[in-house]
This record gives C-alpha cells, structure tokens and sequence, in this order.
C-alpha cells in the first residue's frame, strides 16, 4: 500500500515540474494533502509525502526543506543539532528522522539529502540571503524553487535573495548576536546578519503580485494553491532574473513590498 501511496504522490509532483536528477528547495503546507487522503478513508503520514518527493527526484536528486527559526533574534541559544524547525511538521520529521546536513545559519537554516549534499556542507553563511547561503547555492546549481500550497507571501523567502544581491533600498543588514551550539556539542558567541525591512519607513513584504506576474508569463509550472495537487514549481536562475529585473527598473513597490 505504500508503494502505491508513494507512486501516486511522485506523479502528481513530476507533473507539476519535478525531475529526476534535480535539486529542489520544498515549501509546503500539507494539511489539505492530509485530509483529502483521509476523505478516502487512506491515512498519509509524513515519511511517505517525504519519501514520494525524493521518488520524484530518484537518486542523483537533492532535496531541501526550510529549518527557519527565529529564536536567535530574540536572544536564544541556537543548537544546530536540536533547535527545532518553525516551518511546519514536514520540515521537522525531516530534521530528526533523515540523514540530513543542516546549513549553519542559526535563523534561516536548511535541511539537505541527496546527490549534491557536499555542496552544502559545513556551510555557516553570515547573511542569511547572500550568495553564499543555501539561496546562491541553489541558483548555482540551477535547482527549482517547489510551494505546495502555500502562497508565494508565505513561502518565497527566495526573494529576499534576490533583494540582498540588488542591494534594495528598503531593506538594510541587521546584525544578531548570541549563544550558538555548533554541531560538536561547543558553545560560543557568534553573529550574524539579515537583510531585514526598513521598519520605521513602513515597510511591509507583499509579493503575492510578483507571483501573480509569474504565473502570467508562464514561469510557474503546475498549479496554484488549493487547487489541483497545489504543487508550482520554478527554476531559481529564472526567477532570479525576473524578480531582478523588476527591481532594476524601479517597479518593485506594490510587487515585492509596500508601505503602511
């Protein structure tokens, strides 16, 4: 039965835009994934819609999962071997139950399985957004961004990507110090960056209309949230391109943020 489970899902997704061989950065929301399994009486948990996209991928892929926890910028120690993943139950049950790499950004950290898991190895990128993160190393390989279900103002943190290496001027880099775990169990201070809104000029992340222009131009391939298996996917290198481009030519108000 799960085998069959695991096929049905892998086929959804390779329609939507995931290949065998690729590397592919996840955001997911699967509670309509969840219910609509158990309105046919089936109960999906989360290591087979796990499994099912690394099916997809088959064994030259690479799978990654967000592991975003903010508790650092509160002043918290990050633990890179337990601080828990905020980014929903699938992110989490890949934390603990696969053999993962995590990258050593203590806000914006990645779990990563598969074929091209030394290029992120060892990896602790002081900006959370800059080339060197796990978001420039994406584009590097050319891997796809995939949402399921989620909106793009929920799930795209690849456009604060984007606005680092444009150097947008609504944003700044923010410092965040603190305790941090590394993963041999020492304890030291250590800081990072962020490339955060500018909050005292109003500032506010409203990308859902960059979204919408992506789904206009054919960019986006499989379907919006909600709807159908809710899985889009897109090659980094392009949005990455067509989100600069927007930036460049001064149109990036009212498509990637605007101003209470």
């Amino acid at each position: 039965m799960s085998n069959l489970l695991i096929n049905e899902l892998s086929e959804k997704w390779e329609k939507s835009g995931i290949n065998k061989g690729d590397v592919v950065l996840l955001h997911s929301n699967i509670k309509r994934l969840l219910l609509d399994f158990k309105s046919k009486g089936v109960k999906l948990d989360i290591k087979l819609i796990i499994k099912s996209f690394l099916d997809s991928l088959g064994p030259e892929g690479t799978l990654i999962l967000p592991l975003f926890n903010f508790s650092f910028t509160k002043g918290e120690t990050f633990n890179i071997n337990s601080t828990p993943s905020k980014m929903g139950a699938l992110t989490e049950y890949f934390r603990k139950n696969f053999n993962i790499i995590r990258t050593g950004h203590p806000i914006y950290s990645f779990a990563v399985y598969g074929k091209k898991i030394s290029n992120f190895l060892n990896l602790d990128n002081y900006s959370g957004h800059s080339e060197e993160s796990p978001f420039g190393i994406l584009k590097k390989l050319n891997g796809k961004i995939a949402v399921l279900d989620l909106e793009d103002q929920d799930a795209m943190t690849f456009y604060h990507h984007v606005e680092e290496i444009n150097q947008v001027d609504y944003r700044y880099f923010k410092k965040f110090k603190g305790n941090y775990i590394d993963k041999n169990e020492i304890n030291t201070s250590k800081t990072y960056a962020l490339y955060v809104r500018k909050l005292e000029l109003g500032i506010k992340t409203h990308v859902n209309p960059a979204g919408e222009l992506l789904w206009k131009e054919g960019l986006y391939k499989g379907h919006k949230p909600l709807f159908k298996s809710g899985l889009r996917t897109i090659e980094s290198k392009i949005l990455f391109n067509f989100i600069s481009d927007i930036i460049r030519s001064g149109k990036a108000k009212n498509i990637l943020y605007k101003i209470n």
